[in-house]
């Protein structure tokens, strides 16, 4: 496939349709981050308007995440095989009837299965896009500069939605459900005329069918029992059962795959040690920020008494210093490499996190909260594109889905599995009732430290990626002749 591009000498620029093409993804991405944090904040209304229990109302939040986390490794593959682009404005298009449905409906379990097709849906548009992202761009800097750029607009929409939604929850919660439907709209219109046509890839096997089928139960599975683990109990039988039957899934889908003569996942692209690490740093990266989100919103709503929109704009500053670096980073990025960005930004993380150990009940946001937030949101505007840029470099292109699809998986389930530890930690500290409001803030330390240790985690598995950089050293490669041997440069 050609890419769009205008060369003038050694210097690439972009044209300006492939600036729509960015941007058509990136509002995809947007419109994913954003679905996530608006519906948040409006909970507390949706329950009190449609009369649902707090049982069924976290399911307004479980639903989209097991829909979009249980079928991301189906939705890149199914990019791959059935065409990038035609993948991509399918669900783009179901994206936006979805949120549509979900602003009009009046009962709790319509609610909920439209919020299930939303994740469905933005399954396959994030494997979809990030790989249109990566076939479109040729690998290095015009492939870092867009990777930046996408993935930080990611950032953004969180950070937006939390502002959205405290403004629109005021009027009606239905807003923030129908907010996404006009934006895909025309995002979907503009696709239509900006996206580049992408092949199929077929293999001589054919579909993987059993991986498939494997695979996405697999998944699915795993999100479910990890979603309702704490109400239910994470030493309960049926968490246990569920936990035993989600490994009897992996087994037999690696046993398929392993066999299989077109894989859903390519079993062999885990050997390569950056994918890796690229992998589980977006799993401790996203699962470590969920998780704080969840545990500083409850701190200033519950304890400081902030209102919804005063919160958000608490949060603000990250997402303005990411959306701030969207086009710089990609250039950061050529200079220092992955690996060094990628600890970096851990390493940034785990200092604002050990920073907001400091609060209290009377905190001092200039003191406290704003360098957490600023801290937070640097080590996304350097690791979150890094981990993408990372994963996806060296991968053939019949494979990028596939990539993005495992990547896009390991930050949905980092985030519903970290924010259940986090949960259950924070549960099992609760004082009891009636409590004094340092009793409860007390409460929250723990949870608060098992969310530093996971990015610690993080940060030392990533760091295995820094090996010291030897100078090149020549070799003779044999020849059938020696007039045919060639000296080649080898780099350790």
């Amino acid at each position: 496939m050609t890419s769009p591009l205008t060369t003038t000498g050694s210097e690439e620029r972009w044209t300006p349709r492939l600036w729509g093409t960015l941007l058509v993804l990136c509002a995809a991405m947007f419109l994913d981050a954003l679905d996530v944090s608006m519906v948040g904040v409006a909970l507390p209304s949706i329950g009190a308007d449609l009369g649902l229990s707090t049982a069924t109302l976290q399911w307004v939040v479980s639903g989209y995440i097991l829909g979009y986390g249980g079928l991301l490794l189906l939705g890149g593959r199914t990019a791959d095989l059935l065409g990038r682009r035609q993948v991509f404005l399918v669900a783009l298009g179901v994206f936006a009837v979805a949120s549509l449905l979900g602003g009009l409906v009046d009962s709790g379990p319509l609610l909920i299965a439209s919020r299930f097709v939303k994740g469905l849906s933005a399954a396959f548009t994030a494997p979809a896009g990030l790989s249109i992202i990566t076939t479109t761009f040729a690998e290095g800097p015009l492939r870092n500069r867009a990777l930046s750029i996408y993935t930080t607009c990611g950032a953004t929409g969180y950070s937006m939605g939390l502002v959205f939604s405290g403004l629109l929850t005021e009027a009606s919660w239905r807003l923030t459900m129908l907010l996404p439907a006009p934006i895909a709209l025309i995002a979907l219109i503009a696709g239509l005329k900006l996206l580049p046509r992408s092949p199929r890839e077929r293999g001589d096997g054919g579909y993987d069918v059993p991986g498939a089928v494997l695979g996405t139960a697999s998944m699915l599975l795993l999100v479910f029992t990890v979603v309702q683990a704490p109400e239910a109990g994470w030493a309960s039988a049926r968490t246990i059962l569920s936990f035993v039957a989600v490994v009897a899934l992996l087994a037999a889908f690696v046993a398929v795959e392993r066999r299989s003569p077109s894989p859903l996942i390519r079993l062999g692209v885990l050997r390569s040690g950056a994918q890796v690490r690229a992998q589980l740093g977006a799993l401790t990266f996203l699962g470590s920020y969920i998780g704080f989100q969840f545990l500083v919103t409850l701190y200033m709503q519950d304890l400081l008494g902030w209102s919804a929109l005063h919160t958000a704009l608490a949060f603000l500053p990250a997402g303005a210093l990411v959306a701030l670096s969207a086009t710089k980073v990609g250039a950061v990025i050529d200079r220092f490499g992955t690996p060094r960005l990628i600890v970096l930004g851990f390493a940034l993380m785990v200092v604002g996190y050990l920073l907001f150990l400091r609060i209290d009940l009377a905190p001092v946001y200039a003191a406290v909260i704003l360098p957490t937030m600023l801290l937070v949101g640097a080590a996304f505007a350097l690791t979150f594109p890094s981990l993408n840029v990372q994963a996806t470099n060296g991968v053939d292109e019949h494979e990028q889905g596939m990539v993005s699809g495992l990547l896009n998986t390991s930050v949905q389930v980092g985030g519903a599995l970290f924010l259940a530890v986090v949960t259950a930690v924070m549960t099992a500290n609760a004082p009891e009732e009636p409590a004094s409001p340092q009793a409860v803030l007390d409460g929250y330390r723990p949870g608060l430290a098992v969310i530093t240790a996971i990015a610690v985690a993080g940060l030392l598995i990533t760091a295995t990626g820094l090996r010291r950089r030897r100078a090149p050293r020549s070799v003779v490669v044999a020849r059938s002749t020696p007039a045919e041997a060639e000296r080649v440069t080898v780099r350790d």
